[in-house]
């Protein structure tokens, strides 16, 4: 069977605000289901381990959120994420980073994720995030010292979709911008449309409505 590290965020807040924060629900609980009806395992780790903060897990509408939300497996894990000191990074074909601004303010910038994250890639593995979450590729470096973007094409949560939402002023930095400056290639489409970019072995999505095509498109490299 094969089985996924979903690597989220320990931050809680939005930036430095004193806005309930971390991952954001739909972009964790839409890509678990695919796992669970394609019969991929996965294992939810955090830097520092321990209860992971989430929300957006009220959403009206959403049956998919309030399924995996209510599944007790599920809960324990999120509420008992693997510190990723104790991750053998070897038992994993892929890994996965949901969105949420918590993590532009730790893992977008955690040397000790990112040097995992490197390894599992130069071994075959791949690497899959959606929404925030491509923020966790930028500290990768390769082997050979070259940054894991500088020769990907990538998407990510936009300048646009950040002004509808309200966040521009309290994010600790515009993603758009820094992948930009990053990457071979970012590429977006119109705000809130689904887009998932399949660059070899990395995966990346738009927002929060690409979640799902994320974790189909990751399912389907895994089985090949």
């Amino acid at each position: 069977m094969k089985k996924v590290l979903i690597t989220v965020t320990n931050h809680t807040t939005l930036g430095n605000t004193d806005q309930v924060n971390g991952t954001y629900s739909p972009e964790l609980t839409h890509v678990v289901n695919v796992f669970k009806e394609q019969g991929v395992d996965f294992d939810i780790a955090s830097i520092k381990g321990g209860k992971a903060p989430i929300y957006g897990t009220d959403i009206e509408g959403d049956e998919v959120n309030n399924q995996v939300l209510a599944d007790e497996d599920f809960q324990t894990m999120i509420n008992n994420t693997l510190p990723i000191s104790q991750v053998d990074i070897s038992e994993y074909d892929a890994i996965f980073y949901p969105g949420g601004f918590g993590l532009l303010s730790d893992l977008a910038t955690n040397e000790t994720v990112a040097a995992l994250a490197a390894k599992h890639y130069e071994q075959g593995g791949l690497l899959a995030a959606v929404c925030h979450g491509p923020a966790a590729l930028l500290p990768i470096n390769l082997s050979t010292g070259e940054p894991l973007l500088s020769a990907k094409s990538v998407t990510a949560f936009t300048r646009e979709e950040e002004i509808d939402f309200g966040t521009i002023n309290d994010i600790p930095f515009l993603l758009e911008e820094a992948l930009s400056r990053k990457a071979a290639r970012f590429s977006k489409v119109q705000p809130w449309n689904e887009l998932v970019i399949e660059d070899d072995r990395v995966i990346t999505g738009q927002n929060p409505a690409s979640a799902h095509a994320v974790g189909v498109a990751l399912v389907k490299q895994l089985q090949g």
